[in-house]
């Protein structure tokens, strides 16, 4: 599958892109152009959104091949890094229009937790909401998308390449709900 040129122009934007830098207790230090901040293996902050519908079915959707992170991998958040001087609850309302054309829904907050793998460290910010509407996909970063069972979600990982990331949000998630 070839990346198109869009994907190619919206990745060398998305590099650029100057986000929160902090420092492992999540206070900030700054901001950096993303790519900087994954490059010298610094800290950011990240928005994780679980998109459930009402009967509960969790939105999981592909990642384009154009992602610096986890290129085609599974997702089951929407979400992404934190701008400069942006709260995580703005982030989250951006990053849910932007990659999937929700908006206009209650997210609700769960918790925050710090992730830490080579080139991905994070303070993370888990929110969920409900929608029953249409999904508008955002090509550049989101090839497809369905809603399916949280279980299904999960088995399918143990399968299937899905990122790490967003699989400990849920898991996070799952624990907080009992």
């Amino acid at each position: 599958m070839a990346i198109s040129p869009a994907e190619v122009a919206h990745r060398a934007a998305s590099d650029a892109e100057r986000v929160a830098w902090v420092d492992d207790h999540d206070q900030p230090l700054g901001a950096l152009p993303r790519a900087e901040l994954r490059e010298r293996g610094l800290i950011g902050r990240c928005t994780f959104i679980l998109l459930f519908n009402s009967a509960g079915d969790l939105c999981v959707h592909r990642r384009t091949l154009s992602k610096a992170l986890y290129p085609g991998y599974w997702d089951v958040a929407a979400g992404g890094m934190v701008g400069h001087e942006e709260s995580y609850a703005d982030s989250a309302a951006r990053e849910l229009e932007e990659e999937l054309g929700v908006s206009g829904v209650a997210l609700r907050f769960h918790e925050k937790f710090y992730f830490d793998q080579p080139g991905n460290r994070l303070w993370c910010a888990v929110f969920s909401a409900v929608w029953d509407g249409a999904l508008r996909l955002q090509p550049e970063e989101v090839s497809e998308a369905r809603f399916i069972p949280v279980e299904q979600a999960e088995l399918e990982s143990a399968s299937r390449p899905y990122c790490p990331d967003s699989l400990a949000a849920l898991q996070r998630y799952k624990a907080s709900q009992g």
